[in-house]
């Protein structure tokens, strides 16, 4: 399958005798300063100049240093508050949101007709890890890519044999025709569906698949249907709550608007990628967990993060005296449906 996505090289430094090197005296690298081991300012940092990671260093895509790289964009990605507000709470985002059943990955290997493992899989959007760790497991050699600080900081954390570079997908941080999977869970809502579509058909190999999926509330249980009931009305009626909001109320970060209607999208956030057919598939699952956890994977939503702390503490506590009612041993079943789209690029 050949070897992981290309990610771009660390700058090289100068031999550690010439002049102006770094470690004659009165050099940054003397005991003390921020370039020492442990710094953040250690070749490769984001805050090292030269660092691939900063605007104008060699190592950007499109620079000869990455090959069949395109040229990036130098403004910071997911500028968008809601997208921001997961890094200030990543840990609880890591603790409480949902997993995905093990049929949501056999189904992405039937449809892409190929397996996980071996293959080289770009995790895009990888928050946390919570996808990445499942890909990994299933013997994919995963790169995840991560734009927000904090989810990066959490993902290192959780997942350390996996590697992640800092990137978004509407200009991915990845070389062209190396990855046979590209996946996005829980994430291509955040992205500008017209980049970051050509985007992953320019680092899919031929034949490669670019898996879509979200963890949706199942409806089908009465209980989830009155709870998002109760949520849409808060942020519908709610001055304060509608002000992150956007065009469309609701907690549920896959149905943020993404500059197209719900009437064209279907509901989600789509628009169509020239030379990609996508097939759907709905996988139910659930999980049991305390009333606490059910509560804190709901605040961890981004139409609850730009509220503010107030604000959602008073839509909690009413939530917590509904749910101890309905579930007296503080134990909650969720149900879910992963709603997961799939399309193979053209090739063997």
């Amino acid at each position: 399958m050949g070897t992981r996505p290309t990610t771009r090289p660390a700058p090289h430094h100068s031999p550690p005798h010439l002049p102006g090197s770094p470690h004659l005296p009165g050099s940054p690298h003397l005991p003390g300063s921020p370039h020492l081991p442990g710094s953040p300012y250690l070749p490769g940092s984001p805050y090292l100049p030269g660092s691939p990671y900063l605007p104008g260093s060699p190592y950007l895509p499109g620079s000869p240093h990455l090959p069949n790289a395109r040229p990036a964009r130098q403004t910071p990605p997911m500028t968008q508050p809601r997208a921001h507000s997961f890094n200030a709470v990543a840990a609880q985002y890591a603790a409480n949101r949902p997993s995905y059943p093990p049929a949501l990955l056999d189904a992405v290997e039937e449809l892409a007709a190929h397996p996980l493992r071996d293959a080289n899989v770009a995790d895009i959007g990888a928050g946390t890890g919570i996808a990445s760790a499942l890909l990994h497991a299933r013997g994919a050699r995963v790169t995840a890519v991560e734009p927000g600080d904090g989810m990066a900081a959490e993902f290192r954390r959780n997942n350390p044999g996996i590697p992640l570079v800092r990137g978004d997908g509407n200009h991915l941080p990845l070389a062209t025709a190396s990855a046979d999977f590209i996946t996005y869970a829980q994430a291509w809502h955040w992205t500008d569906p017209a980049k970051a579509g050509p985007e992953a058909c320019r680092v899919l190999r031929p034949g490669g698949a670019l898996a879509l999926w979200w963890n949706r509330t199942d409806h089908s249980a009465q209980w989830l249907a009155d709870q998002d009931a109760r949520v849409h009305d808060f942020f519908r009626t709610d001055p304060s709550a509608r002000a992150g909001q956007g065009d469309q109320a609701g907690p549920a970060d896959h149905q943020r608007p993404s500059g197209i209607s719900a009437l064209q999208r279907g509901g989600h956030p789509w628009v169509d990628i020239p030379g990609l057919t996508f097939t759907e598939r709905n996988i139910p699952h659930t999980r049991k967990v305390p009333l606490t956890t059910h509560l804190a994977n709901l605040g961890s939503h981004s139409a609850f993060l730009v509220i503010g702390e107030e604000r959602t503490r008073e839509f909690m506590t009413r939530e917590r005296a509904v749910l101890s009612k309905l579930f007296p041993d503080g134990t909650i079943e969720e149900s879910y449906v992963v709603h997961l789209r799939l399309a193979r690029t053209e090739g063997p």
